[in-house]
Parts: C-alpha cells; structure tokens; sequence
C-alpha cells in the first residue's frame, strides 16, 4: 500500500509538470512580471510576452514592443541582462505607427 501511495503521489506530480509544458503555460509568472517590467521603459509597452520553459532552469523568451522611439532589438536585449536562467530570447520591435501624426495634429 505505501509504494502505491508513493506511485500515485508521483504520477501525480508528473502529470501536472508535462501538463504545464504541453499547454505552453507561463512557468514562473513573478518571471514574467519582471521581464516586462525591464522591458517597459521610457513609453516603451510590450504587446506579446510568451515565456515557456525549455529545461531545468531554462526559460526561452518572445517579446514584442512597441515603441514610439524603436530601438535595435539587441538594446531590449540588454535590457534582460543578469537575469538567470534566460536560454533563449527573441526580441520583436515594432513602431507606434501613427502615434506622431496624432500628436501633431
């Protein structure tokens, strides 16, 4: 009975860890809000921010941003410097495309 219940505890756990990863969810979300938070700055907003984990440890990034001054994407890049665990990251930088013209006008 013990090793059933020590079965069961761990086919459990195996199930919630391959659900998680096979649904694509957010693997740490205090992660992600800091993620954003480095990226958000100076009027810049991140539209899409999909993290996911890749192994132990290792999390790949895709952000977009939009920006009413883009910079190169290896500035945004920088941005996320020091933190841990990062393996992967794309940055996709996208122009507030008409924002300029609203202002003006």
């Amino acid at each position: 009975m013990v090793g059933v219940a020590v079965i069961l505890s761990w086919s459990v756990g195996l199930l919630r860890s391959a659900g998680a990863v096979l649904l694509d969810m957010v693997p740490d979300r205090r992660l992600a809000g800091t993620l954003r938070g480095r990226l958000e700055v100076d009027g810049d907003r991140v539209s899409d921010l999909h993290l996911w984990r890749l192994g132990p440890g290792h999390a790949g990034l895709i952000a977009s941003v939009v920006s009413d001054h883009p910079q190169a994407p290896a500035a945004y890049k920088q941005r996320l410097d020091g933190i841990e665990g990062l393996s992967h990251v794309t940055v996709e930088v996208h122009a507030c495309e008409g924002h300029h013209e609203r202002a003006a006008a």
